[in-house]
């Protein structure tokens, strides 16, 4: 083959092909067009589609049972029982020791742990001691005055575990593990003296025989 060259400015023959872009859709081209670039109207695929309404299916089927069913669990609600199971096993761990003022301080002083010994609090002493502790039937708690035991943690404990048959109160070691009596104690240790308006003090002064 003989090849010849061509001068710029030589006019092209006529029967001269130039090359254009190989199409290979046919389709349907939309209006619209954005410096000169125009657009086939193609089809999304079956695949792409299907996992599009799988998608908005499962969100509504995930809303209905986690959010408005009685049978789900939300992420909230999960998260806050996997905290609480977590605060349990930190309270557990003071059982490996005997109940001592040091134990029980620990435990007064994990704000986490006294939320949760609150819930008990309401369930098992407010009837008598009312929902802050400022005394119905039982003493107020809030003051600086005690009718058994001392003014130390193990005194509130003792109280707690065995309780006071004369007066009512049931030994709550019967009812509760021994990490909820201790969390208990712990927690009404942190309302002496807070001093919540309620019930006039009954039996002495701590500090005073």
């Amino acid at each position: 083959m003989t090849l010849q060259s061509v001068h710029p400015s030589a006019p092209v023959a006529a029967d001269v092909v130039r090359d254009e872009p190989v199409v290979e859709n046919e389709g349907a081209i939309l209006e619209h067009e954005y410096d000169g670039i125009r657009e086939y109207d193609n089809p999304l695929p079956g695949w792409w589609i299907a996992l599009f309404w799988g998608s908005i299916a499962f969100s509504i089927g995930y809303c209905v049972y986690y959010y408005l069913s009685p049978h789900g669990v939300g992420v909230l609600e999960a998260y806050e029982e996997d905290m609480r199971v977590a605060r349990e096993e930190r309270a557990k761990q003071s059982l490996a020791e005997a109940p001592s003022e040091a134990v029980l301080g620990k435990l007064m002083a994990d704000r986490e742990l006294m939320q949760d010994a609150k819930v008990t609090f309401g369930l098992r002493c407010s009837p008598c001691h009312g929902p802050q502790g400022q005394g119905l039937i039982g003493p107020n708690l809030t003051d600086e005055y005690v009718i058994h035991g001392e003014d130390g943690l193990m005194d509130i404990y003792a109280v707690v575990s065995r309780g006071v048959p004369s007066k009512g109160m049931p030994a709550w070691e019967l009812q509760l593990k021994p990490i909820e009596v201790r969390k208990l104690a712990a927690y009404i240790g942190t309302l002496r003296g807070t001093h919540v308006a309620g019930k006039a003090p009954e039996g002495r002064l701590v500090g005073k025989h």
